[in-house]
């Protein structure tokens, strides 16, 4: 008797059927709390542009989001580490509360000053959002996974209008070396789709230009190695200084809302002495500066410390954007010395510092396609490796797991946050063995 034989492409409509439709659902859903977020912080920063002296008020926004989340955001407050902690170890669907707190407390941020981005908020909206649908279509755990991978490429994409690269953000953010190809699908129609429903809210995204990238020569890759190591350094300070002033701040101040007032104390001070907003908010207007003329080496410096300060002491927002404002100024400010035009230079850096930072080069070489075309990618793509590589086994998500080890090992599956401890038990050993 013969045995029937189902195609297996028969099988993969339905498989391909069941995720358009959920990842449809997410990319409404992200992109439309996108759109809504982008129009909020476009007001947010007119009407602080136009009243400076909310500067001034900025510590008592601190505490009243802290409080906020004190009082109903505990459950939330990882945020995006709290999104990447339950791909790899689902656990109870994530409180809907998570979009509105981050949303308003991003918002409230940028109006009276803060140093802060935006990917963190549409990332952690989008994955709030997305595992709603977990009870809704009663998701098994591995479909949870994918759902949640496919709202923070939702989210990604449509804050930044880059759905290739918000797609293999998903993929590449939960683990250093190693990409979930089993979502592929899901994470590419939600950023592609969400990406659209922005556009039809009418968001509009900021345009980059690079007037003119040459030819390939071997001084412009080696001048690529060169710039991405100062990048990927760059990134891995960023995040090393920010989460050592977070934790020196949770022991030190133990009632939480008052770790966001007393940052928010020394940004607008900060502010007031150097008589300039310029590193405050988003920066954009500064980031498509340094692509119009070289910048001051100083400028990345100033961003990152003011970010620091701001994140560091409890504000809401991401990392993202001002990891772009200090790649474009510092591509700009090194671009002059290596020989490179400017506008290349700064391109590549405002991807590069956030490969390096977030772990994340293939996505990173993708937004630079996005932004500025595909002649930039061989340059965008060979710096933002070697800034991954010399960020080392750092980054700005703590809870991001190791895949695959760098250029040195690294014990797989390990988060960010416990490597210390394991080299630090390592050394002991090591220091044991030689004395025995």
């Amino acid at each position: 008797m013969k045995k029937s034989r189902r195609w297996e492409q028969i099988d993969l409509l339905s498989h391909i059927g069941k995720w358009a439709l959920l990842a449809a659902c997410v990319a409404i859903f992200a992109g439309s709390a996108s759109a809504i977020f982008l129009f909020s912080l476009e007001w947010a920063t007119t009407v602080r542009l136009t009243h400076p002296w909310l500067i001034a008020l900025l510590p008592v926004a601190g505490f009243v989001v802290g409080w906020l989340y004190l009082r109903f955001g505990q459950s939330v407050e990882a945020g995006n580490n709290l999104l990447i902690d339950e791909i790899h170890d689902p656990k109870k669907v994530i409180p809907l509360r998570m979009a509105p707190l981050v949303l308003g407390g991003t918002v409230v941020s940028h109006l009276f000053g803060a140093s802060v981005g935006r990917e963190g908020t549409a990332v952690q909206m989008g994955g709030a959002l997305a595992d709603q649908l977990t009870h809704m279509f009663r998701l098994k755990h591995e479909d949870r996974r994918i759902i949640l991978m496919a709202g923070i490429s939702a989210g990604f994409a449509s804050v930044f209008g880059t759905p290739l690269a918000g797609a293999i953000f998903g993929l590449e953010v939960l683990a250093i070396g190693r990409l979930r190809y089993d979502a592929i699908l899901p994470c590419m129609f939600a950023a592609v789709v969400a990406d659209q429903v922005g556009l039809l809210w009418g968001v509009h995204h900021t345009h980059y230009n690079i007037t003119f990238i040459p030819p390939v020569s071997v001084w412009l890759l080696l001048a690529m190695i060169a710039a991405g190591a100062a990048f990927g350094l760059t990134g891995k300070a960023f995040a090393d200084v920010t989460h050592a002033l977070s934790g020196w701040m949770k022991k030190r101040i133990t009632y939480a809302p008052l770790r966001p007032f007393v940052g928010g104390v020394v940004v607008a001070v900060a502010v007031w002495g150097i008589g300039t907003d310029r590193y405050i908010g988003l920066g954009i207007l500064a980031i498509v500066d340094a692509f119009q003329q070289p910048q001051a080496l100083y400028e990345f410096f100033a961003k990152m410390m003011f970010t620091v300060a701001s994140l560091g002491s409890g504000f809401k927002g991401g990392e993202v954007t001002p990891l772009f404002y200090m790649g474009a100024t510092l591509g700009s400010a090194l671009a002059p010395i290596l020989h490179v035009p400017f506008p290349l230079l700064a391109g590549v850096g405002f991807v590069a510092v956030f490969a390096g930072a977030a772990n994340t080069p293939i996505a990173s070489t993708l937004m630079a396609v996005e932004l500025f075309g595909a002649e930039v990618g061989i340059y965008a793509g060979l710096a933002c490796v070697v800034s991954y590589l010399f960020s080392g086994h750092t980054g700005i998500y703590r809870s991001q797991r190791v895949g695959q080890g760098k250029a040195f090992h690294a014990p797989e599956g390990l988060k960010l946050s416990e490597l210390p401890a394991y080299r630090a038990r390592q050394g002991v050993t090591a220091t044991e063995s030689i004395n025995t």
